[in-house]
């Protein structure tokens, strides 16, 4: 594909998400960055999440993914529906009624300065060793089709990336992100849709024979009960699929920055259903073109590269398929990557500003001014651990992200655990151990775990032991004849 026509439509789509956010961002305050003033539509919110959750990371990691683990991702799926259930149930009930702009002052109130100030500083790790890696998969992706022919370094793709970010977030925050999302998820899903009929198309498939080559292939298994060692068995997917869900959207300022934007907690209950709902038809259809690339390269010789994840780049932009579908591709991963980037930064930037710097007594101007200067530098510390990422990555991106976030969510899980469904009070200023020690114990554990247990392989169930773990060692610290009144929950 022509770079010039890359290059204009990428720019073409960013005036569009600038013009959004000048709309939106017009007199915004700190309230409209943060929560955007708790008046967003939730259907509009739910409907963002989708591409938000859903990233650049499924857009290209999920149909690749489909070679190693063919359908087995839909375990994990649907192990997210009871996930959303327990998030809308438990976790949203008490956001909102303590009234939260971050979710880890929870932290503060039920334990103390130590555990709150943990949580947040587990969440920046998190989310932002996440959000790079789906901003380094979108950079390299426009590195390969447009910048490596101009000669343009990586390291200047990845600036201009993240300054388009910057550039329609700055203003608005999440009240923009609300808006930007839904665009981004539309422009994803229709990319995917289309490249799909295309695909059929070019191969000479009906509906009705598209729909029995993918029922036929060898690669849309889904169930796996037989080998309990195997990663991929039903258990391990299904629970780890509930407690990712729970950690990485319930337990994560980023999502729940968002949900907390709804007008009221059963708006935001709505969102979480729906939402929820809608990822398991969605995910069906990235795996489903997952099985369609293979198909297609088989028939046309094309060599399945070694890192699957770039088998979906090449078909769509060398030529193996109608010029549009290049255009569409570029829109997708572009759209798919950027959803769930710009409410990152944002969540970042909130995260950082609320719970680090401790904003309590400032004026209005004054948390604005230090607002946008955190936002710039974690523009710019993202764009350094992008680089950082594209040096030692050697696995598929989507494996690598939940593989990170089992060591970095899991003492979240842990604490939240503890503190909704105990009454006991612990030693504050000991916690910081206890959540860095529980994700060492589970990186040995993970890596011995062949030899300790009999052939026995970690795969994401991983998080719920680390998450075990912290609960056993705050346990330790329980201060005695210290207890609340009643449990945190809602």
């Amino acid at each position: 594909m022509n770079p010039v026509w890359v290059i204009f439509i990428i720019g073409l789509y960013f005036l569009t998400l600038i013009v959004i956010g000048r709309i939106t961002g017009r007199d915004a305050d700190n309230e409209s960055f943060f929560v955007g003033n708790r008046q967003s539509p939730w259907y509009v919110v739910a409907f963002g999440m989708l591409g938000t959750s859903l990233s650049g990371v499924t857009f290209i990691s999920v149909p690749g993914y489909v070679g190693d683990t063919q359908f087995s991702y839909l375990q994990l799926v649907l192990g997210y529906l009871l996930g959303y259930f327990v998030v809308a149930n438990v976790l949203l009930p008490l956001y909102y009624r303590l009234n939260l702009t971050s979710i880890y002052t929870y932290l503060d109130s039920r334990f103390g300065f130590c555990s709150y100030k943990t949580g947040a500083a587990f969440f920046l790790i998190s989310r932002l060793i996440g959000a790079s890696f789906r901003l380094f998969l979108v950079a390299t992706v426009l590195q390969i089709t447009v910048f490596d022919a101009w000669g343009v370094p990586f390291i200047v793709t990845v600036l201009v990336t993240i300054l388009l970010i910057w550039l329609y977030t700055n203003r608005g925050g999440i009240k923009t992100i609300i808006w930007t999302d839904t665009l981004q998820t539309a422009a994803m899903l229709l990319a995917v849709i289309f490249t799909i009929y295309f695909l059929a198309r070019q191969m000479d498939f009906t509906f009705v024979s598209m729909v029995q080559a993918i029922r036929d292939s060898e690669l849309s298994r889904i169930w796996f009960f037989d080998d309990w060692n195997d990663k991929r068995h039903f258990l391990k997917q299904f629970f780890s699929g509930a407690f990712i869900t729970i950690v990485m959207t319930g337990l994560d300022q980023d999502m729940m920055q968002k949900n907390l934007s709804c007008r009221n907690l059963k708006d935001a209950k709505k969102n979480m259903y729906w939402y929820g709902f809608a990822f398991l038809p969605v995910n069906l259809l990235f795996l489903s073109l997952g099985v369609l690339l293979f198909i297609f390269a088989q028939q046309n010789g094309i060599v399945i590269p070694e890192q699957a994840d770039e088998l979906f780049p090449i078909i769509a932009t060398q030529g193996y398929l109608p010029s549009i579908v290049s255009v569409l591709f570029i829109l997708g991963i572009v759209a798919a990557a950027y959803s769930s980037a710009d409410s990152a930064l944002t969540a970042l930037t909130t995260s950082f500003t609320v719970d680090i710097l401790n904003m309590e007594g400032r004026s209005e101007q004054q948390v604005k001014r230090i607002r946008k200067r955190v936002h710039i530098a974690i523009s710019l510390i993202m764009a350094g651990v992008i680089m950082v990422f594209k040096a030692v990555n050697d696995e598929s991106v989507i494996s690598a992200i939940f593989t990170v976030a089992g060591y970095t969510y899991g003492p979240l899980l842990g604490l939240y655990a503890f503190g909704l469904f105990t009454r006991y009070g612990v030693k504050d200023k000991w916690v910081p151990l206890v959540a860095v020690i529980s994700p060492i114990i589970c990186y040995f554990l993970a890596k011995y775990s062949p030899t300790l247990f009999n052939g026995y392989e970690f795969g994401f169930e991983l998080l719920i032991v680390n998450g075990a773990i912290t609960f056993l060692g705050l346990l330790l610290l329980v201060k005695k004849g210290v207890r609340i009144k009643q449990p945190f929950i809602g």
